[in-house]
Formats: C-alpha cells, sequence, structure tokens
C-alpha cells in the first residue's frame, strides 16, 4: 500500500518555478528602476537573500514574495519579524565578507500577484529596518 506522505513531486517543483518566475519579474522591475543586480539567491550560514543590487551607492538586500491571492495575507506581510531578523543576519554577514560596512544598506521588497491577467509587481523601498 502507498505511502500518504508528499515526495516533494510537482507541487515542490512547480513552487520552485514560481519563485524563479518571481525573481526574474522582480530583477526586471528592480532593473527598470535603476538598480544594478549584485547576486541572486546570496546563501550563507544565516540564511538567504533573495537578491542583492546596488541603487545609486546603496546596497539593498531584497525579498521577493509572491502569492496567488491573499487569503493567507498579501505578499508584503508574509515578511514578519522573523523573516526580516534572518535577512538582516544574511546581510549584516555579506557586508562584512565583502568589506562593504563603510556602504548605506537597506532592506526593500518586492510583492507580486500572480493573478489570471497578468502578475502584478510591486517594489517596497525600505520596507523593513535592520533587525536582530
Amino acid at each position: 500500500m502507498a505511502d500518504a506522505r508528499s515526495t516533494g513531486g510537482p507541487s515542490r517543483s512547480n513552487n520552485r518555478g514560481k519563485g524563479t518566475k518571481g525573481e526574474d519579474l522582480a530583477a526586471a522591475c528592480l532593473k527598470k528602476e535603476g538598480y544594478r543586480i549584485v547576486e541572486r539567491n546570496y546563501r550563507c550560514l544565516y540564511g538567504e537573500v533573495d537578491i542583492i543590487a546596488m541603487d545609486k551607492k546603496d546596497v539593498v538586500f531584497v525579498e521577493v514574495k509572491g502569492r496567488e491571492s491573499d487569503s493567507f495575507g498579501s505578499p508584503e506581510e508574509a515578511v514578519g519579524p522573523a523573516k526580516q531578523k534572518k535577512i538582516s543576519k544574511v546581510a549584516l554577514h555579506y557586508l562584512q565578507e565583502k568589506g562593504l560596512g563603510e556602504h548605506n544598506a537597506r532592506f526593500d521588497v518586492v510583492a507580486i500577484r500572480f493573478m489570471p491577467q497578468g502578475s502584478q509587481v510591486q517594489l517596497i523601498r525600505n520596507a523593513f529596518d535592520l533587525s536582530l
């Protein structure tokens, strides 16, 4: 008899595909706004940041969140205190690792709503402050 547990099959790869699509949309939005993408999916022992970009002389750590509906809250609401703390730790590690401590840094969120008629992309600058 088959086990009822998920094997990480189609739904997991479908979510990964949506994540990549969302990050591609976010990167295009950021470029249109004049940002220069430095890294995507930066990982370290503290976690991951979706996009790291330069906006003039500011280092910007960007979290990308997408939703097909607001049933479980808006995309930007998904970047709560715990997620902010994790991103902050990753950001501090990145700045130290790259010797960028003298640069201003900020945290932006790109909220994406995947709608039947097309995706809505919203850039939220200075979405939150450093949280430790």
